[in-house]
């Protein structure tokens, strides 16, 4: 990207909710432009709003990448995270960067309040899951604080309507990579993920609660700490915000957390899939402009 008023051309794969979502944050972006959005599904509502706007699209999924490669420098993957397993060798091959939405597992984790600049030089980044984005820092915060905290739970509760086929599909995926994610970024030696799907009407937003085994925490220490995390994804995740806590109960300490979406495709109750395709676009920004410097 020598001219800097060229936007960086984009893949995105996958016209689910995921999938459009990240649509209408690429070509809002002033670094990136979508110049092919695919799926498979012939009745896709997202290959129709794409069209609307001017986009290219097609109906052969990575197919229509695999076919014409130079169409794009970056993919997204927004399929699932067992297409994802049949994918990331192809796009490999092609030498796209790719940051992949689904819980696969297959790439470098990144949490971009933690480690974005680590993860730009990765071929396959992984954007983890959901509660692993909304998660992770505040664990870390905690095991900065207090290394010797020997187990963290996490657990988080979404709307149900906000859980489409693709969701649905990775749950087992989601807990075990939430999980990993903890593991990796916090460092605590004991970890686990639930996931929580409300079919409350009205709709819900995104809350998620970690729960940590202390014996004396510092809670001024702590407080400072996780106010710092909640600045650094509010940079990108506006509404993201601690709703509760740091606050310590029967042996443990309590910290929740509330994802309020932007509402781009998506309605504000779906904080988790915002949560996540913000996550993925501020990659894909920081990407742009590292090949620009």
């Amino acid at each position: 990207m020598k001219n800097t008023h060229q936007k960086m051309k984009v893949g995105i794969v996958g016209s689910g909710n995921i999938g459009t979502d990240l649509l209408y944050k690429v070509q809002r972006s002033k670094l990136l432009e979508c110049s092919i959005f695919a799926g498979r599904d012939p009745k896709s509502k997202g290959i129709k709003r794409a069209k609307a706007m001017g986009v290219n699209t097609s109906f052969d999924s990575i197919e229509a990448i695999e076919r014409n490669p130079e169409l794009c420098e970056i993919v997204f993957d927004a399929t699932s995270a067992r297409a994802h397993l049949k994918n990331a060798p192809i796009l490999k091959r092609l030498g796209k960067h790719v940051i992949d939405l689904t819980p696969s597992r297959v790439g470098k984790m990144c949490v971009p309040a933690l480690d974005i600049e680590d993860s730009l030089t990765a071929e396959n980044i992984s954007m983890v899951s959901c509660g692993g984005q909304a998660t992770a820092p505040i664990a870390r915060a905690i095991m900065e604080v207090h290394p010797e905290t020997s187990y963290i739970e996490v657990i988080g509760s979404i709307s149900s309507k906000s859980a489409g086929p693709g969701t649905r599909a990775n749950i087992d995926e989601y807990t075990q990579t939430t999980k990993d994610a903890i593991l990796l970024y916090s460092g605590v030696p004991k970890a686990k993920a639930i996931i929580i799907l409300n079919p409350a009407e009205p709709e819900v937003w995104m809350y998620n609660t970690v729960y940590a085994t202390i014996e004396d925490p510092n809670i001024p220490k702590l407080t400072k700490k996780i106010r710092d995390v909640e600045r650094e994804i509010q940079r990108y995740v506006p509404g993201y915000r601690v709703t509760l806590g740091p606050v310590f109960e029967n042996g443990r300490l309590i910290v929740s957390t509330q994802v309020e979406g932007a509402g781009d495709f998506l309605p504000k109750y779906s904080g988790n899939l915002d949560i996540i395709t913000s996550a993925a676009v501020r990659v894909a920004e920081e990407y742009a402009r590292s090949k620009m410097r």
